[in-house]
């Protein structure tokens, strides 16, 4: 489980340190480049939710077989690609066959709960953290160690052997399980419908802009579509009656998209700030956020096996607010010890609050549907990427200046403290810490 959910990220972390040599092997500009990026984010936040379904209708077995054999075609595809466009086709077919590892981990846990009567496996949900975060981490250093030593194409032929990995451990260690329902109950027509209006809501927040006003109206127009035939259908893709009942779920799902606009704005917005506006390389701008991780990696190693969820997101989303508002003092003369200090703080949010709205979707989600709540889950954390960098661009149109970060920061910081009030508004977080910690946790009564 450990190894196939961190092929997502060791592929998303490896290419920002490939961007620039693939650019002028292609002998394209940095806007095309950027699909890289953008087709693997679309892909995970579109496949997420619909392999998730797949994985509670036929079992995790075999949907993290197909996801794992996908993946290693399409590290073969970007080690052969002669064009750009093919290398953007392995990345979106590397986001679908990354997509089953984290649905199938969490209906597998989930069922292996239920067998066993054993509680909430916290210890196991840290551990995917805590590998998930490492390997970030870890990912820009490997990327360029395999560029060094064969040039850009070693980023994508990596996948070919992890994904080997992924397909013998996967075939000898994963319970088969027993399909839920049979190919025919399959919802095919509403993961269409869904996959049509997210892919076009997130394809105008990768470039949102009033020349692109169609796509949100198809996006609309589709989930119109979507909905009406979710509520007839005799077995949905997501059944939104179920889904509209349980309220914790969904406020789960909005702290989630929340949490992660603050998270990948900072990350990004900051470290484009200490280039452009500090003056660092890119070099000394990874070495100040080393901290962030490191203190990330601590927070949830000492916390992941604690039950209790609304601590951690009330925590959370204090540091977050003071991470936010501590932007508005930083200036081009500020010491390299202030920016180490508020790296490492913007840390602790991050240890804490992923991890925690994992907890809690565990808690919340119907069995039935664990796979594709995992996924959707995974949908609105992109979902809060496509923000993220929808803001970047806002308030960074005239390059990374003081005066566009501390801008940011303001939006930042009302984002932040949105989400702090969700935190301490949503009395049914302690009823999952009770469960988390008493034994296996049963889903709200809708």
């Amino acid at each position: 489980m450990i190894l196939g959910s961190v092929l997502n990220p060791v592929n998303s972390s490896m290419l920002a340190v490939a961007l620039v040599p693939i650019g002028r092997a292609f002998d394209v500009p940095p806007s095309q480049t950027a699909w890289l990026v953008s087709g693997l984010y679309l892909a995970t936040a579109v496949g997420q939710p619909v392999i998730g379904r797949l994985v509670d209708a036929f079992g995790p077995h075999r949907l993290y077989l197909v996801g794992s054999a996908l993946a290693g075609l399409a590290g073969l595809l970007g080690t052969l690609a002669p064009e750009l466009w093919v290398l953007v086709a392995s990345r979106v077919l590397l986001g679908f066959g990354t997509s089953a590892a984290f649905p199938a981990a969490m209906s597998l846990l989930r069922s292996e709960s239920e067998r066993t009567g054993r509680e909430n496996p916290s210890g196991v949900l840290a551990a995917l953290s805590i590998s998930n975060q490492v390997v970030a981490v870890a990912g820009p250093a490997l990327g360029g160690l395999l560029i060094g030593a064969g040039g850009w194409h070693l980023i994508f032929a990596v996948n070919v052997p992890l994904s080997l990995m992924c397909l013998v451990l996967g075939a000898l260690r994963l319970p088969r399980g027993t399909p839920s329902v049979g190919a025919s109950h399959v919802d095919v027509p509403g993961m269409l419908w869904f996959a049509g209006s997210l892919t076009a809501f997130m394809v105008f927040l990768m470039d949102p802009a009033a020349a692109h006003w169609y796509l949100p109206v198809l996006g609309l127009a589709a989930g119109c579509v979507f909905v009406h035939r979710e509520l007839r259908a005799r077995r949905p893709f997501l059944d939104l009656r179920v889904l509209a009942g349980n309220v914790p779920l969904l406020v789960t799902f909005t702290r989630q998209c929340l949490a992660h606009i603050t998270a990948y704005a900072f990350f990004y917005g900051f470290s484009q700030w200490l280039q452009d506006g500090r003056g660092l390389s890119a070099s000394q701008a990874g070495l100040l956020l080393l901290p962030l991780s490191a203190t990330a990696i601590g927070v949830t190693a000492l916390t992941g096996r604690r039950g209790r969820v609304r601590g951690k997101l009330v925590v959370g989303a204090l540091f977050q607010c003071l991470g936010c508002a501590a932007l508005l003092l930083l200036r081009a003369d500020t010491s390299p010890w202030l920016l180490v200090a508020l790296s490492a703080v913007v840390g602790i949010p991050h240890g804490l609050i992923g991890l925690a709205n994992q907890n809690a979707l565990y808690a919340q989600a119907d069995p039935a549907r664990m796979g594709s709540s995992a996924g959707l889950l995974r949908t609105f954390m992109y979902i809060g990427a496509l923000l993220a960098a929808a803001a970047t661009a806002v308030f960074f149109h005239d390059g990374a200046t003081d005066a566009g970060l501390h801008a940011m920061a303001w939006m930042l910081t009302g984002v932040a403290a949105s989400f702090l009030v969700l935190c301490l508004a949503d009395r049914s977080l302690g009823r999952v810490a009770h469960r988390g910690e008493g034994g296996a946790a049963q889903p709200p009564t809708p």
